[in-house]
């Protein structure tokens, strides 16, 4: 099995290099365009032309925003889908929702069009009206782009890009030669995002029903919009407070050394685009080890470093011949040394997003908070500090460096304290599921195992019918129960994802070698980082529950010996991801291990249950990391309002 792992980690490590390949090369030939238009739009109009230019074009960026939302959420969604027609239902869902989305922040753009004019310092407000009307057209192309990438058409989508790009230069250098100077390079933008949109025309089979799950939806677009907003801010706020802030020819050439980071980031960002829709449609096994983010960190390092130096060893000279002599720069600070530094800082900026987004492409991630953090705090610390276009610089490089540190901890941690699970190279029979059972009678179960508990004494007489005969018909019963169980154990029960459903299903033998205990109190230390039932029971069995206290062994054995009488042993409660993945004891760690150890006959007196979610990796009780305890803590906070025992009160009263 460990071979067949590493063959798929291999695979997956090759469709990504060579779609990387791919859209490098696309990269490439982009920033080569890219290159060669921004060279001729800053020889033409001067740094101060190119300054206004270049403004504006920022602007489109930032509102880029939602554009690479629209583009990644339907990139992952259409990523995941089985068939091509699922593909299509998804797809023509985002694009209607883009077109509304497009033509209200142009309409808005057109609105504020003198305010942002004045705080650009802008020749005209018509430059804003030229940017509208590109806007309208660029947030539907993302969704466009979404499809292209989560099918993993990364020829048509590099070719797409190229395809702006030549337009953008070739128009550009028209208007110009028109004598329509900053105006007619803004129109060629905008006409550039018209012809790429219609050109990014995706072949569609016909759709399917399909329903798309609106709280996902939802909740996939907030972390795509709350990662972009962090990434476009940092990319692009330095440039248009230095814009604001400096005189015209230092914002000039600001621009100019700020060309150098979008070089990198783009090249960066192909990488991350065949990344994202692969890791997305593959299961967590594939994903085991952090091959595909460690290939993906590599090449970005490999990258970013090359062109940091090769820019640090260039001559001057070659900067002014391209831009002009009005860029050239003297002294110790000169371009080279100032080109090198901000690449350095988009390549440090860039192993952020490539760890972001890696875990963005299979969960909800908490990292796109943090980045969107720094951006505020970057902002602020332009505003204080922006004397010079090397300070600027230096700003950007000291928080880029604390956002790597802070986004890596967690894959650093990971690593290592990474115990190998026993059940992550087995390859797992499907669950014999018996019947599906609705949460209600779950919850009746679970009342029956902890009654006993000393926080429910002043319960056990006056409710002991409600929980030893329940009567599922009766909805009043059903959410008493409820609230008598959130006594003990709302904290728990509410981390549960909320699509968990139940099954009774048959626990052979052969699938104790899937099932975990859950990790708290004593089991922490008889398992030593290993929580799968075959581990612990081994741990038993050699002495090492020498090491554990008293009271917990005293329950293992009273557990025994009642189960050797002719009782009921209750029910045991597993939570897992589907069919065929590990289980963890939600309820029950007790009585199955000492079931196993001492009374292995009693075992059929057992009864279980098991709730399964595709989110189940989410929960904290299932996978213990620093993005399910964010949300455990979450959670914590939004109830900490909630008095359990006063709802009961007014369930019984209202009976």
């Amino acid at each position: 099995m460990i071979a067949v792992g590493n063959s798929q980690s291999s695979n997956l490590r090759a469709r990504i290099l060579s779609g990387s390949f791919v859209l490098l090369g696309g990269s490439g030939l982009v920033t080569g365009i890219n290159f060669v238009y921004n060279i001729a739009v800053a020889r033409f109009l001067g740094p101060t032309g190119f300054g206004h230019a270049t403004a504006v074009y920022t602007l489109l960026i930032l509102i880029s925003a939602v554009t690479l939302s629209f583009q990644i959420v339907s990139a992952k969604i259409v990523a995941q889908q089985s068939s091509p027609q699922a593909r299509s239902t998804a797809y023509r869902a985002f694009q209607r929702g883009s077109w509304v989305t497009g033509i209200l922040i142009a309409l808005l753009l057109v609105l504020s069009r003198n305010v942002v004019s004045r705080y650009l310092n802008l020749p005209s407000p018509t430059l804003v009206l030229w940017l509208a009307l590109g806007v309208a057209f660029y947030v539907p192309l993302g969704s466009r782009r979404g499809y292209l990438q989560g099918a993993c058409s990364f020829g048509h989508l590099a070719t797409n890009l190229i395809v702006e790009g030549f337009c953008r230069l070739c128009g550009s250098l028209l208007f110009i030669a028109l004598g329509w100077g900053v105006s007619g390079v803004i129109a060629a933008n905008a006409a550039a995002v018209a012809v790429a949109y219609a050109c990014a025309v995706p072949r569609l089979p016909a759709p399917e029903p399909y329903d798309l799950r609106i709280p996902d939806a939802f909740r996939e677009a907030l972390q795509a919009i709350v990662f972009f907003v962090g990434q476009v801010v940092i990319n692009n706020c330095d440039i248009v407070l230095v814009k604001h802030f400096l005189p015209p020819v230092p914002a000039g050439l600001y621009a100019a050394v700020a060309l150098v980071g979008r070089v990198i980031f783009a090249s960066s960002w192909a990488i991350v685009n065949t990344m994202f829709p692969i890791v997305a449609g593959t299961s967590p096994k594939d994903r085991k080890g952090h091959n595909v983010l460690g290939t993906s960190l590599f090449l970005v390092l490999v990258l970013g470093s090359v062109l940091a130096l090769s820019l640090r060893l260039a001559p001057a000279w070659i900067w002014s011949t391209l831009f002009g002599p009005q860029f050239a720069m003297a002294g110790k600070y000169n371009l080279p040394y100032l080109l090198a530094l901000y690449a350095v800082t988009t390549c440090v900026y860039s192993l952020s997003v490539v760890m972001i987004a890696y875990e963005m492409s299979y969960r909800i991630a908490n990292t796109s908070w943090v980045q969107l953090a720094f951006s505020g705090v970057l902002i602020a610390g332009i505003y204080r500090f922006h004397s010079s276009v090397q300070q600027v610089i230096l700003v950007q490089l000291l928080m880029m460096v604390a956002l790597l540190a802070v986004v890596a901890v967690p894959f650093l941690r990971n690593a290592l304290s990474h115990v190998p699970d026993e059940t992550a190279d087995l390859d797992l029979d499907r669950l014999r599921l018996i019947r599906r059972v609705s949460e209600d009678e779950v919850i009746a179960e679970f009342l029956k195992n902890d009654f006993h508990n000393p926080e429910f004494e002043e319960y056990q007489k006056s409710l002991a019918s409600l929980v030893n005969r329940p009567d599922f018909g009766d909805a009043g019963d059903n959410l008493r129960r409820r609230a008598l169980l959130f006594i003990r154990h709302g904290t728990l029960w509410r981390e549960l994802p909320k699509d968990t459903e139940w099954f009774e299903l048959e626990v052979r033998a052969a699938d104790m070698s899937r099932i975990r205990v859950f990790p708290r109190a004593q089991w922490r230390k008889l398992a030593r980082g290993n929580f799968a039932m075959t581990e612990v029971l081994r741990s038993f069995e050699s002495g090492q529950r020498n090491s554990l206290e008293r009271n917990f062994l005293s329950k293992i054995w009273y557990i025994s010996d009642w189960l050797c009488r002719d009782t009921d042993p209750g029910t045991v409660l597993l939570i897992g991801v589907n069919e065929t993945s590990p289980l963890t004891i939600l309820d029950g760690n007790h009585r199955l291990v000492a079931t196993l150890l001492n009374v292995p006959e009693a075992m059929h007196k057992l009864r279980f249950l098991c709730g399964l979610s595709p989110n189940m990796a989410r929960c904290c009780w299932y996978e213990t990391n620093v993005a399910t305890l964010s949300r455990y803590a979450a959670n914590l906070l939004r109830h900490v309002v909630h008095d359990p025992e006063a709802e009961l009160a007014r369930l019984l009263q209202s009976s």
